[in-house]
């Protein structure tokens, strides 16, 4: 949540490093996929406890492959998840479709009805988390400095010394390349009470509002510092950066993109993991068939922030059944099990 989509990965736009096929050339992946498919169309209809196997392999075959054959791979992702959906398993896979909203003009009180308590701190950058670290930083090394000052001779000149350059060189090091401390200030993050919650519910948004868009969630990851959910490119049937995006297209992964960050600013009076959402949001946005103004952008970043809010609220039950299956370290099956299991209230 706190690096690159912290938080999602529209595994339409990869934020994420892939794990590399092992013990599989990307030929022979290929032709795994082929053989795959002759087999499906060859087969009668298959039972569901088959068909959340075949996804399990899908999903499997999804977090092993290499970039290169990885939207072929998705393919399969969606097939099988079209599969379940057609034998009437996944009720609410796409349920959400048919009902959203028309693009529109919104103001900042609009958020604030769907439950977003500070809106405008959405689009503000978090420093919290780096303010605190840096802080302690300071604060710890001073402290010894003046103790270990107190030591006889040289111990207590070189010891003060060696603290003071601690503080030194990790605001130095902040200064120039920030990115090189992000695995400390992550860590550090830990001891915020609400460190886990918060990367619990914003996982799970982008899960969520994802799965009820009809858009299949290939992969997700709750630790720390990998903090990401992965959407298979087959919804699209094409890399995000190899086009453009109709008008649909980019309201549908707008919401996706916002739902981690909404989710967090309706609970919390301040919002950690937006920055990751923000940059693939403007993604989105920029392969957009027609250019969008500033303006335009602004008034999208609050739609796409209303419907989530919109989604999140209506289908709380499930929203919660899903953080409780991905705080448990559920697959993405389970997930999606927990999600339709259940009850809408």
């Amino acid at each position: 949540m706190a690096a690159a989509l912290a938080h999602a990965s529209l595994a339409l736009p990869a934020r994420r490093p892939f794990t590399s096929v092992t013990g599989r050339s990307q030929g022979s992946a290929r032709r795994h996929l082929v053989v795959r498919a002759e087999q499906s169309a060859a087969a009668p209809a298959a039972s569901v406890p088959t068909l959340y196997t075949e996804l399990d392999l899908c999903l499997d075959d999804y977090r092993r492959a290499p970039a290169s054959v990885k939207q072929e791979v998705s393919a399969d992702v969606l097939k099988a998840v079209s599969a379940l959906a057609d034998a009437g398993e996944l009720k609410k896979w796409g349920a959400a479709l048919a009902d959203m909203q028309e693009r529109r003009s919104l103001m900042m009180g609009e958020l604030r009805m769907v439950g977003v308590k500070q809106p405008e701190k959405i689009a503000q950058i978090s420093v919290r988390n780096d303010a605190a670290f840096l802080i302690t930083v300071v604060g710890t090394t001073s402290v010894a400095a003046v103790l270990l000052g107190q030591l006889p001779g040289d111990w207590g000149f070189f010891s003060a010394y060696l603290c003071g350059g601690i503080s030194i060189a990790v605001l130095a090091v902040g200064s120039i390349n920030p990115g090189i401390l992000q695995f400390a200030i992550d860590t550090f993050s830990q001891v915020f009470p609400d460190y886990k919650d918060r990367v619990v519910r914003h996982e799970a948004a982008h899960f969520l509002c994802g799965y009820l868009l009809g858009v299949p969630v290939a992969n997700y990851s709750l630790t720390l510092g990998k903090e990401h959910t992965d959407f298979a490119e087959a919804k699209l049937q094409k890399r995000l950066i190899a086009g453009v995006l109709e008008a649909s297209e980019v309201d549908q992964l707008s919401i996706i993109a916002m739902a981690g960050a909404t989710s967090e600013a309706m609970k919390f009076d301040d919002v950690i993991g937006q920055n990751a959402d923000m940059f693939d949001l403007q993604r989105v946005m920029m392969r957009s068939s027609k250019k969008m103004t500033n303006q335009q952008q602004q008034n999208q970043t609050r739609w796409a922030c209303y419907q989530a809010a919109t989604l999140l609220r209506r289908y709380s039950a499930e929203y919660e059944a899903l953080q409780a299956a991905m705080a448990a370290g559920g697959s993405v099956t389970e997930c999606i099990k927990a999600i339709e299991g259940a009850k809408s209230s």
